[in-house]
């Protein structure tokens, strides 16, 4: 099955007046690369959270952003103001020719002076922060699955191609052959004395230097194993891209064997259609 590289992902989620957004997207990549935007409040969950999307997403370059609003007032600000009285009361003993506002300027920068209340990540936070998270990945694979279907479709069309344009070379292998032969033959007529035996030898090995059979054995093979991968195997990329490599080469050595004008243009087609192949199979997980 094929799965696009190409995602996005979103979900959102409340939590004791705390609204939790996660943004996941993600463009092709030889291996997982992930750029992760965390709110300080769940810095030590980063870890746990990575794991999630590595072990999901699998591979890719993929950035997330965890955003963190608060919905309710926050109450977490203390002003000790017993601290603050006694810091004045110090700083006018050191200087008692001060306005009280100097003294209370100074002692509000003083330690302890304002303070916040400790607010740990409790557990429910942080379930329902992985709650959101897997959520996000969800939605994420599902846009993965609706790009492979597009990417599918595409592959297979292209594949399609040069297979059609591999059966329209058979035609043309016959003509080839007798028309080299008769170009030598004509050749050889201005020549007197003409060893005729030694001449079919060499037409023999020219031919057979010429042989194109092989190569479209394998190239025929390979486009049926590139189909099979893509149809039946998971995470499938990396080895379509070795096999379209591989449906190259059959294509160049056809090419440099084919000597002749029509099966060259149908070998042009089909390396356009092979390098669409290779472009798409960049983005194929």
């Amino acid at each position: 099955m094929i799965l696009s590289m190409t995602g996005f992902g979103r979900a959102e989620g409340v939590f004791e007046g705390k609204k939790i957004t996660i943004d996941i997207k993600s463009l092709n990549s030889k291996s997982f690369d992930l750029n992760i935007k965390i709110p300080l409040r769940y810095k030590e969950k980063e870890f746990e959270i990575r794991k999630i999307l590595n072990d999901r997403i699998i591979r890719g370059k993929v950035d997330c952003y965890i955003n963190l609003e608060n919905l309710e007032e926050s109450t977490d600000v203390k002003i000790n103001k017993s601290l603050i009285d006694s810091y004045i009361n110090e700083l006018k003993n050191i200087a008692s020719d001060g306005p009280d506002f100097e003294y209370l300027k100074m002692a509000v920068r003083m330690p302890d002076a304002i303070t916040s209340r400790p607010d740990e990540l409790s557990e429910g936070e942080w379930e329902a922060l992985a709650k959101i998270v897997h959520a996000a990945v969800d939605r994420f694979g599902e846009f993965r699955k609706t790009e492979g279907k597009i990417l599918h479709e595409e592959l297979e069309r292209n594949l399609q191609n040069i297979d059609k344009n591999l059966a329209e070379v058979i035609p043309f292998e016959e003509e080839r052959i007798v028309s080299v032969k008769e170009r030598y033959q004509k050749s050889l007529k201005e020549f007197e004395n003409v060893d005729e035996t030694r001449f079919y030898q060499e037409m023999a090995y020219f031919t057979e230097k010429l042989d194109i059979s092989e190569e479209k054995v394998r190239l025929a093979q390979h486009l049926k194993y590139y189909k099979e991968v893509m149809d039946n195997e998971d995470f499938n990329g990396k080895k379509l891209g070795f096999i379209s490599q591989e449906i190259g080469r059959e294509i160049n050595t056809l090419g440099s064997k084919a000597n002749h004008a029509a099966i060259q243009k149908l070998v042009v087609m089909m390396k356009d259609d092979l390098e669409k192949i290779k472009e798409q199979t960049l983005n194929v997980l």
